[in-house]
């Protein structure tokens, strides 16, 4: 591709890019991704309260589509400019996506699944990563030929998507809380349980309506000055940014110099590296499975210390691997020891937690926090990463463990447990952490409302 961008220059002007010309260039396609999630994040609370969660992804695919056909024919149109545009504008899909399919589907899941359910989209990016690794190894779509083709793939789910969502039913809650249609919401929630039998999750949500009519919506800015809704807010921020900055984007930057230590010939480096997808895919499958038994808390705990550990010893291994014999082996099994922590723990998460957390009024402005933090942290780490890797060399590392080990902390001291818990019953956990118990307290319903739902 950068091959592309100089061939095109050259028949513009008739002379080739600069190196540092060529590199900018690059960077700036790299970095347009980020950039576009950010940007989406920033536009998720205005669209899913307007246009619900279902009608924002069905609106989302133009932004995967469009650029999957301008990035596919930007070689025939002899434009590396397409390339760039389309990446903020595919970055801009990533970002809603992100954020508006874990709030769906947190919302459509009963209680006892929503942990399971809340990973599915982690594993389905884990897959997405994987297959596109597969396609990008050199014998298939990374050649001169074919990484128009590779990059047009994009649109293939985002056309898939637009052809069934359709016969998908809206989010019950967004239906009768923010829309304040109940039988519509009922019809949903029947269609969603495959049952006439939803009275309870009914008057759940009932009793949610009631408390989010005393609340209101929640702005951006009410969400940073409400003192019920503070150590939610410091929990997302803290959970989002542990996850970028626990190092994950910079383990798979550094995997292919380790492998190459390791003794891994240059042209199988590509090959280990779907190896590692293939098992950062089948360790999130792991997690939809024991996301309920253990609960959330326990695997941010067990994934978080995991990464810490592995980046420690990952640490020793490269200052020492010139030195002793068997630690190029031993950096190898960081790398995966990292990637089987981060897939069970900081990667899926973090976005099932903010579900969880907030209720209706509050979930679309938390989740456009957590994506900016996310996104505008997976963005600084790829700026600053290479600066840090020539300053620091085999010790940048220990920035990430740093990371890892505050995330741990914070997570064992403050973040709850929610798993097969109501909405209801979270948000009074986290009434007591904030000492505001009394919100809401004249409310009868409420206090009463551990009698009035079944579990």
């Amino acid at each position: 591709m950068q091959n592309f961008y100089n061939q095109t220059y050259y028949k513009r002007t008739s002379e080739y890019m600069s190196s540092t010309v060529l590199t900018l260039l690059w960077s700036i396609s790299v970095s347009m991704f980020p950039l576009g999630g950010l940007l989406g994040s920033l536009v998720v609370a205005p669209m899913v309260n307007k246009c619900g969660r279902k009608g924002t992804l069905l609106i989302n695919n133009i932004f995967s589509i469009v650029p999957a056909i301008l990035m596919g024919c930007s070689k025939v149109a002899g434009s590396y400019e397409m390339i760039i545009l389309s990446r903020i504008v595919v970055g801009i899909c990533a970002g809603l996506s992100s954020n508006v399919v874990p709030m769906y589907l947190g919302e459509l899941a009963p209680k006892n699944l929503r942990g399971a359910i809340g990973v599915v989209p982690q594993l389905f990016i884990t897959i997405g990563i994987l297959i596109s690794q597969i396609f990008g190894l050199r014998s298939i779509l990374t050649s001169e030929e074919g990484w128009p083709i590779l990059l047009a793939l994009t649109g293939i789910p985002a056309v898939l998507q637009l052809l069934l969502l359709p016969f998908f039913p809206e989010s019950p809650r967004y239906i009768l809380i923010q829309k304040g249609n109940e039988e519509k919401a009922r019809k949903a929630l029947k269609k969603l349980r495959n049952s006439d039998n939803v009275d309870a999750e009914m008057e759940e949500i009932h009793m949610e309506n009631e408390m989010e009519k005393t609340a209101g919506r929640i702005s951006l800015l009410k969400l940073f000055t409400t003192k019920s809704l503070r150590w939610q807010l410091i929990s997302i921020i803290v959970l989002m940014a542990g996850q970028q900055f626990s190092g994950v984007n910079a383990i798979f930057y550094y995997a292919d110099q380790i492998y190459r230590k390791a003794g891994v010939a240059i042209n199988d480096v590509q090959y280990v590296t779907v190896g590692t997808g293939a098992v950062n895919v089948l360790m999130t499958i792991l997690a939809v499975f024991i996301v309920e038994l253990l609960g959330r808390k326990m695997l941010l705990l067990i994934g978080f210390s995991t990464c810490c550990l592995a980046c420690i010893i990952l640490t020793i291994a490269l200052s020492l691997q010139d030195t002793m014999t068997g630690m190029p082996y031993v950096s190898v099994a960081c790398v995966i020891i990292y990637v089987v922590g981060h897939a069970i723990g900081p990667s899926p998460i973090p976005a099932l937690i903010i579900t969880e957390i907030f209720l209706q009024s509050s979930r679309p402005a938390a989740f456009m926090v957590g994506g900016t933090v996310h996104w505008f942290c997976n963005f600084i780490v790829g700026l600053i990463f290479p600066f840090i890797q020539v300053g620091l060399g085999p010790y940048s590392f220990i920035i990430f463990s740093v990371m890892c080990f505050l995330a741990t902390i914070y997570t064992y001291f403050i973040i709850p447990e929610t798993k097969a818990k109501t909405f209801m019953e979270i948000n009074q956990i986290f009434a007591k952490i904030n000492n505001v118990s009394d919100v809401q307290a004249e409310k009868q319903e409420l206090k009463d409302f551990k009698s009035s739902v079944p579990l």
